[in-house]
């Protein structure tokens, strides 16, 4: 579904233009009339918050279902998804009118309604909403049976946030933020990149509207620029293709510019401008098969430079949720460029996920959500893959000039940013744009021999942290490095002082000066990321306060003694009391990045330590506490194992793995069934990093068919 399809489902307003649509995604049949009659029967009497006809919505859901799948149940349970809860009608009456089927999803998808209510906080509550929203979706996934009907909830909620003008700024807010916590995350988990897409983008435009307006200004003010240069790509791309044997209809290229949350998250999560994000452009290409992928990879890679360790193969190793594409990064007229290959089945399964199962054909049988049980924040997606290309080794020297005449050497393949950190590390800090033989250029075209440079400086220094595999040369590396190295440690003082201010019960301003008095820089920066200099500078405090009567009541009404909890991989340590983690949407920190941890309340809300909200909290003050990735190797597997056909066989099993203390992402079982044996396939997760070993101790339980570690595709031990 594109976006032209939604912002025209946006604008159908009457009951007739919303049934004529409907029609066109899918066959008017007369069970599908029947269901329509009955919903509009239902809710002849109830009217939306905007004055238009309640029934305009159930069938709109009902319309962009039928664009993802063709499975009639799922369209006739869509129309009817409000009758229980809003009418008379029960779950048994439309068992008796549309069969089994469409009832069971009905069911569910009253189900979730009921499990909202139960679980997510009331409007009028001080809490943040982000936790009881999370309880919310850890009930969602673990009670819903039928993937369908959380397919059918995400509609659902894709025509809320596309009506939700209609309400208060206040339950735009709220509805917004649970759309982002919850069913963001289940869109992604089952694949539907377009569900996810949308409903991301538009709970950003309410929850974000300084940030967002910033993102639409960039890109409305440079749409042609962009465009343009995503043309003239997309144009040497196909050109490239055609000269080295394929025919016009054996491939496909389609554009892209980044979704406007992914571009505030990479500028969240990296302390980035907008120009710096490196995939902000991206093209797809799409291939008749797995061959042709790696052969047009091939192509690209030998015709444009590409940018060193932002390669991934999900072809080789798909993720988990059945998403399979090569992402590759490439430079070409100075710009990089996000390149994405694909088959053209593997493009029906990225966009429509888990519902692509249901798009060909009719019907759908049940499917185990067991592997969306482990879904949290820093998993949203597969981390730590290979890296398969290095980067280039250039022999070859070029002779640059300054405006002046002075002459510079650089390595062949330099680019603008590496000859201002050439010139000096404070023009390279400083450099916003330049001139190369009087044209302007951005800091990342690539030089050429003889090219006369001239590099045009801000007042401030600006960090580019993201940017530092896009540069040649060790200088440029370093400095940046260590620009970004002195924005952590500007952010490492002010964690500091909070964190022993929380500890203490004590005013920031009185830890600041007591960091002077006893001439504790060093010491300060370390605390956020030492347990045992913390523990040490709050020893000494104490010991200091405790000479001092003025402040002997002080240290006996206190305890400041630490307490370790652990939760998602996580250790917090403080002496306060922490009853529950969270990872906030603002910036999604991933297992790895460098974390902060904002207390609100007896909640420990985790945030990556550039994220620009933390760093305005981390200003204002707030409580902190120390925390740190648990210190464990977590190795990813998958295997294949035959089980006996035989009551219980894969329940034993699995309690066999828990005892290896195995964590399991995913199940498949059946898919292939020979002489009473089932074929099982398993994702999991686990700390043993020898293989053979770890096949060892399955074996003892299981025929072992395949086991491969797929964090490492070339690692076999």
């Amino acid at each position: 579904m594109s976006r032209l399809d939604i912002e025209k489902i946006k604008h159908l307003h009457s009951v007739d233009s919303a049934i004529e649509h409907l029609f066109k995604q899918i066959e008017p049949s007369t069970k599908l009339r029947e269901a329509l009659s009955f919903a509009v029967e239902a809710h002849k009497t109830q009217f939306r918050k905007s004055g238009e006809p309640y029934i305009i919505h159930p069938i709109l859901v009902s319309s962009i279902v039928a664009t993802i799948t063709n499975d009639e149940s799922m369209s006739i349970a869509a129309l009817l998804h409000d009758v229980v809860e809003d009418t008379q009608m029960t779950v048994l009456d439309i068992e008796k009118s549309f069969g089994h089927d469409v009832a069971n999803l009905v069911e569910g998808l009253t189900k979730i309604d009921l499990i909202r209510d139960a679980e997510l906080i009331p409007s009028s509550s001080d809490e943040k909403l982000i936790v009881s929203a999370l309880s919310f979706r850890k009930m969602l996934v673990a009670s819903i049976h039928d993937v369908r009907v959380l397919v059918v909830k995400l509609c659902d909620r894709l025509h809320n946030m596309l009506t939700l003008d209609a309400l208060a700024p206040h339950k735009q807010h709220r509805i917004a933020e649970e759309t982002l916590v919850v069913y963001g995350p289940i869109a992604h988990r089952l694949g539907i990149s377009f569900l996810k897409n949308l409903l991301e983008d538009l709970s950003f435009s309410y929850l974000f509207r300084e940030e967002k307006h910033y993102i639409d200004n960039y890109l409305d003010t440079n749409y042609r620029e962009l465009e343009t240069k995503l043309q003239e790509f997309r144009e040497s791309v196909s050109k490239l293709l055609v000269q080295n044997g394929y025919c016009d209809d054996d491939f496909e290229i389609l554009s892209r510019v980044k979704h406007k949350y992914s571009i505030y998250l990479k500028m969240q999560r990296k302390g980035i401008s907008i120009d710096e994000v490196l995939d902000l452009l991206a093209i797809r290409i799409l291939a008749k098969n797995e061959i042709d992928c790696y052969k047009i990879l091939g192509i690209i890679h030998l015709h444009f430079k590409p940018l060193a360790s932002r390669f991934k193969d999900y072809i080789a190793i798909a993720k988990e949720n059945g998403y399979q594409t090569i992402h590759t990064s490439v430079f070409f007229n100075s710009v990089i460029f996000e390149v994405q290959i694909r088959t053209y089945e593997m493009h029906k399964t990225a966009e429509y996920g888990i519902a692509a199962h249901w798009k060909y054909k009719n019907g759908g049988s049940e499917i185990s959500l067991d592997w969306l049980k482990n879904l949290q924040y820093q998993n949203e997606s597969v981390e730590d893959f290979y890296e398969m290309i290095k980067n280039d080794l250039y022999s070859d020297e070029i002779s640059l000039f300054s405006p002046k005449g002075d002459a510079f050497t650089l390595p062949r393949g330099s680019v603008v940013l590496d000859f201002a950190y050439f010139v000096h590390s404070k023009i390279g800090d400083r450099a916003v744009s330049a001139l190369v033989n009087k044209e302007k250029v951005s800091l990342l075209t690539e030089l050429k021999n003889g090219d006369i440079v001239k590099i045009i400086t801000d007042k401030d220094s600006i960090t580019r942290c993201s940017w530092i595999d896009a540069v040649k040369t060790s200088r440029a590396k370093s400095a940046m490095k260590a620009l970004c190295n002195s924005k952590f440690k500007h952010i490492d003082a002010l964690t500091s002082v909070s964190i022993i201010a929380t500890i203490m019960d004590l005013n920031h301003s009185r830890v600041e000066e007591w960091f002077v008095e006893h001439n504790c820089g060093d010491t300060k920066l370390k605390i956020p990321n030492d347990l045992s200099q913390l523990k040490e500078s709050v020893t000494k405090y104490v010991e200091e306060l405790s000479q001092n009567q003025r402040f002997s009541s002080f240290l006996t009404r206190r305890k400041f003694k630490f307490k370790e909890y652990i939760n998602q991989g996580v250790k917090v340590i403080t002496n306060k009391s922490v009853n529950g983690l969270i990872f906030d949407y603002c910036c999604h920190p991933k297992m790895s990045d460098p974390i902060v941890g904002i207390l609100h309340g007896s909640k420990v809300h985790i945030h990556h330590k550039m994220c620009q909200n933390a760093l305005q909290l981390i200003k204002e003050n707030v409580p902190m506490v120390f925390v740190k990735w648990e210190d464990k190797k977590i190795y990813h597997y998958h295997i294949i194992v035959s089980l006996q056909s035989e009551k219980g066989a894969l329940a034993n099993f699995l309690t066999y793995l828990a005892k290896l203390d195995i964590d399991i992402v995913s199940i498949v079982l059946g898919k292939e069934r020979v002489d009473h044996v089932h074929y099982c396939e398993i994702d999991f997760h686990s700390m043993e990093a020898n293989i053979y070993q770890l096949q060892g101790k399955i074996e003892k339980k299981v025929k072992v068919i395949n086991l491969i570690r797929t964090d490492d595709a070339y690692k076999r031990d």
